[in-house]
């Protein structure tokens, strides 16, 4: 591993292409996933309430069966038909047997996912943090998409992120010590725990998911305590941006819910890559400090 690590321009390519192979893994999981999580909901459902409608008996469906298929004709994609980004493009977007158009946001992932990695790998040179990182990244896309989809932030998903980010720390693979770390993860969870009963209190509404609150935490481990303020920020100012947009464009209300997820997502990738640089650039530069 460490002749990778040598070779700066080696390591970025490498991650890139590994980048691309896992995000068509992401696409499987940001499908089947919470579908396997209703199912299984469902299941628990009935026995801790037998009144609860016994869930009728399905094909089994995982992240690995059924193969992968065309939705409209139901043929199984063959393996050269699964090339991320290359047979979509050969394809010209559609299913080789019925002509079905293929959701661009398949490749969109896939090339999102290439790109991320390798910024992630250029400003992270190779080491074992690195790789540490490039699998953070993999998780907050992942969770990122789900979230958009379902406004659901599974517990599967943020608190084995949280305890990676811990362990991380416990090992030394982290730059944080583990007592950042852990004080990263109470802060984070409990800041937005704050607000949120506080906006109850004062509404009598909830304002966010707990899922909300487990994914800061989660981020808080990786990033710790001193980044948290910079992630709420960044987070909160994009959310806003795009709910205004969203609001113009889709007419939607302000009662309106919408994921928040992918913006911490998106703020805490952001703290990883350059939150220190930004933070001392600001306090330099406008504070003075």
């Amino acid at each position: 591993m460490d002749w990778l690590f040598d070779s700066p321009s080696l390591y970025v390519f490498f991650a890139s292409v590994f980048g691309l192979i896992v995000g068509s893994f992401l696409n499987v999981v940001i499908y089947r996933f919470p579908i396997m999580l209703e199912r299984q909901w469902k299941e628990e459902c009935h026995e801790c309430f037998p009144e609860f409608p016994k869930p009728e008996k399905l094909a089994p469906f995982n992240l690995s069966i059924p193969r992968s298929h065309c939705p409209s004709c139901k043929q199984p994609v063959k393996a050269i038909d699964n090339v991320p980004l290359v047979s979509w493009l050969v394809l010209g977007g559609k299913c080789r047997h019925c002509k079905t158009k293929i959701s661009a946001r398949y490749p969109f992932v896939e090339l999102l996912t290439a790109v991320i990695v390798g910024l992630t790998a250029y400003f992270i040179p190779g080491s074992y943090w690195s790789l540490a990182a490039i699998g953070f990244t993999f998780v907050l896309i992942a969770l990122c998409f789900i979230d958009i989809d379902t406004m659901l932030l599974p517990d599967q998903m943020t608190l084995p992120l949280m305890w990676a980010g811990l362990l991380a720390a416990l090992v030394g693979i982290s730059p944080l010590s583990l007592e950042e770390a852990v004080i990263g993860a109470m802060a984070g969870y409990l800041s937005l725990w704050s607000v949120f009963q506080l906006f109850k209190l004062l509404t009598g509404k909830e304002g966010m998911g707990y899922g909300d609150f487990k994914l800061l935490a989660a981020l808080g481990a990786w990033l710790g305590w001193q980044q948290l303020p910079f992630v709420i920020l960044v987070a909160s100012f994009t959310g806003a941006i795009a709910g205004l947009i969203l609001m113009r464009v889709k007419g939607t209300g302000k009662e309106t819910p919408f994921s928040f997820g992918p913006y911490l997502a998106i703020a805490g990738w952001i703290s990883l890559l350059w939150g220190n640089s930004i933070v001392d650039w600001y306090l330099t530069s406008y504070l003075g400090m």
